[in-house]
């Protein structure tokens, strides 16, 4: 049974995610911020007959990465990094608070490359091992008020195209850009007017999963 580790995985696309590649039969590491949302997902799976744990993960702080990679991979061979988690950060420049810019930054980028780096020595003693970086289309052009986490998604953009090319033949990278979808990360925004036009999370990892071989993932 091969285990994949998935960040931000107690809502959204991480928690679907989560649940179809559990059907699939992948025992899952679900991390995050909060232990009661990975704690549900956990609960799901195990009703299912599928096999999960729980490691809470503050992807913002190098430390909290380095401890919480040593704790899992004492117990577990993860061979499958899906680099989920995100923050947003919407609005013109001028109204953004520093807050909200570190965070996002912090995040979407440190949070992925600190992770990865702490992963990566174990990745490469596994069979076939695979990273995927979940991106999104602000990865791949500019959006009016979305200065910041456009600019996130380039640099996460940037840095898997980097490791696709220094890690070739020893680890698949799979670079994934998608569109909005309809979860938690807009309840605090009106940025999105019209949610209805969005895609499920659900739709969104199935489509994923069907292609999570590949270089480059369009959904």
């Amino acid at each position: 049974m091969k285990t994949i580790l998935i960040t931000g995985s107690g809502t959204g696309l991480g928690k679907e995610l989560a649940l179809e590649y559990a059907k699939k039969g992948y025992k899952i590491i679900l991390t995050g911020r909060r232990e009661a949302p990975l704690k549900e997902v956990q609960q799901l799976i195990h009703q299912e007959g599928g096999h999960a744990e729980v490691f809470t993960l503050d992807l913002t702080k190098h430390e909290s990465v380095q401890k919480t990679v040593s704790a899992i991979i004492k117990n577990h061979s993860i061979s499958f990094l899906i680099n989920n988690a995100g923050a947003g950060c919407f609005g013109p420049l001028s109204e953004l608070s520093i807050e909200d810019i570190d965070l996002a930054l912090q995040t979407n980028v440190f949070g992925t490359i600190y992770l990865t780096k702490e992963l990566l020595p174990h990745l490469l003693e596994q069979n076939e091992p695979k990273i995927m970086n979940i991106i999104s289309t602000a990865g791949q052009k500019g959006k009016v008020n979305e200065s910041v986490y456009v600019a996130s998604k380039f640099a996460v953009r940037g840095f898997t195209e980097s490791l696709q090319k220094e890690l070739e033949g020893k680890v698949t990278v799979t670079a994934t850009y998608m569109g909005g979808m309809d979860t938690p990360f807009w309840d605090e925004t009106d940025h999105i007017k019209d949610k209805s036009r969005l895609k499920s999370p659900q739709q969104v990892a199935e489509i994923i999963i069907s292609q999570d071989s590949q270089f480059e993932i369009n959904v």
